[in-house]
């Protein structure tokens, strides 16, 4: 019954239009009064939920995806994908270059949604000028982008970790998600080539030699990104904290005094955007920690566990049933509140049947992450929808085959764990 009280209460706020941070808030204390809680002690959990160290790692990966993202980078490293391809004379040349500038810019800007939203400005409408299907260019797009939940330096890789208490170290997670991310990319190059046989969709171009060496001459600065983080990283440099904010440095080094694109006027627009970003993120946090900390003294997630017993001892049945739930629920809320509601919930679950914390990670933000291009709250479906100019119902009529790819490409890492810990282990973590 105390269970049932929570979960309803959500539900109703949920229901009636709150805010998804307040829902919890509101849930959490609609069930500490139900069990005769002290309030007291839910105010003191919302504090200590975002009082954590760790918890620096998000503003500066977000403040450092976002100065990559609006400062001409895209471009530029569009322009490098296309000297890569170009050179193979490769049949729908510009939705390889789609997906390999998202596949780089994915290790760069960390967000799903600034990917599609920095790529697509570029990609669709010189795709479109090349007489490919705009609802097609934009699809590539947004499906492409799903590999930013996952490859390093992933935003909701930080959130996963943080709602375990620890559990799972960031690192880690930024090596369990490089494969799975590579997989998601190159699968969607090979249905891409698929269609553009089967539609004869124009081949690229080659790049003259002169003007490719400028484009990878300009495109190289972003690159060093990838090796400063991760390289930084996994030497032991620095701390996934550390490296945060010597990315920050990074891009804006580049983007104000290599570049040169961006306006010093425009900057406190961008911090101002990005501070909102990070406060949302944060107060989800903290009414999650509260949520949670209800949610354990009611010993939801050991009812969870006999639930799950109950059904099948099987990890792979009960992998089975999380994909399903997971996919379901991804579609309903968004995917950073669906991570922190259901990590605390459900990892106690999976540990007791020897599933890896870590693989399961991966897992659950593939199963979110596809949410993201499913309505009725998909946001980097909408934000391509607007950037493509084309309506909801156009891509999702033609959005099914690449569902298909995403579907199968979560199959295989949800039952080839290889793929999540080869590198953690490699490495050590």
């Amino acid at each position: 019954m105390d269970i049932a009280v929570l979960l309803l209460s959500m539900c109703f706020f949920f229901a009636i239009g709150m805010p998804i941070a307040y829902a919890l808030a509101m849930s959490s204390l609609v069930g500490a009064l139900w069990i005769d809680l002290p309030v007291g002690a839910v105010m003191q959990q919302f504090a200590s939920g975002v009082g954590k160290v760790s918890m620096l790692t998000i503003p500066f990966f977000v403040l450092a995806g976002a100065i990559m993202a609006e400062g001409g980078m895209a471009k530029r490293l569009v322009d490098f994908a296309a000297v890569v391809v170009g050179f193979t004379r490769m049949r729908g040349g510009l939705s390889q270059v789609n997906i390999l500038a998202t596949t780089i810019m994915s290790g760069i800007s960390g967000s799903s949604v600034a990917d599609t939203s920095a790529i697509g400005s570029v990609m669709i409408p010189q795709m479109a000028a090349k007489g490919y299907p705009r609802v097609f260019a934009t699809n590539v797009t947004i499906s492409a982008s799903l590999q930013a939940i996952i490859i390093p330096p992933s935003h909701n890789s930080v959130i996963y970790s943080l709602a375990t208490g620890g559990v799972v170290s960031i690192t880690s997670l930024f090596l369990a998600g490089v494969l799975p991310g590579l997989l998601l990319g190159f699968s969607l190059m090979v249905l891409c080539l698929f269609y553009a046989y089967r539609d004869k969709h124009p081949k690229g171009e080659p790049v003259p030699i002169r003007q490719a060496i400028r484009m990878l001459g300009d495109a190289v600065w972003g690159i060093v990104t990838l090796v400063i983080v991760l390289g930084g990283i996994l030497t032991g440099v620095f701390t996934p904290i550390e490296a945060g904010a010597v990315a920050c440095v990074w891009a804006f080094f580049v983007t104000m005094f290599i570049y040169r694109d961006y306006k010093w006027s425009e900057l406190p627009l961008l911090v101002y955007k990005t501070l909102q970003t990070v406060a949302m993120v944060l107060t989800l946090v903290a009414t999650a920690s509260c949520f949670g900390y209800v949610a354990a003294l009611m010993q939801m997630p050991a009812k969870m566990t006999e639930f799950f017993v109950a059904i099948s001892a099987n990890k792979y049945v009960l992998l089975m049933w999380l994909n399903i739930m997971l996919l379901v629920l991804g579609t309903a809320l968004d995917l950073a509140p669906l991570l922190l509601i259901c990590t605390p919930i459900l990892l106690p679950v999976v540990k007791s049947f020897g599933i890896d914390p870590v693989h399961f990670g991966i897992v659950m933000l593939l199963n979110l992450g596809i949410g993201l291009l499913t309505p009725p709250v998909g946001t980097t479906l909408f934000v391509g929808c607007a950037i493509g100019k084309v309506s909801v119902d156009e891509v999702m009529r033609g959005i099914w085959p690449f569902y298909y790819v995403m579907f199968t490409v979560l199959m295989i890492v949800t039952y080839v764990p290889w793929l999540s810990l080869a590198l953690p282990r490699a490495f050590g973590f």
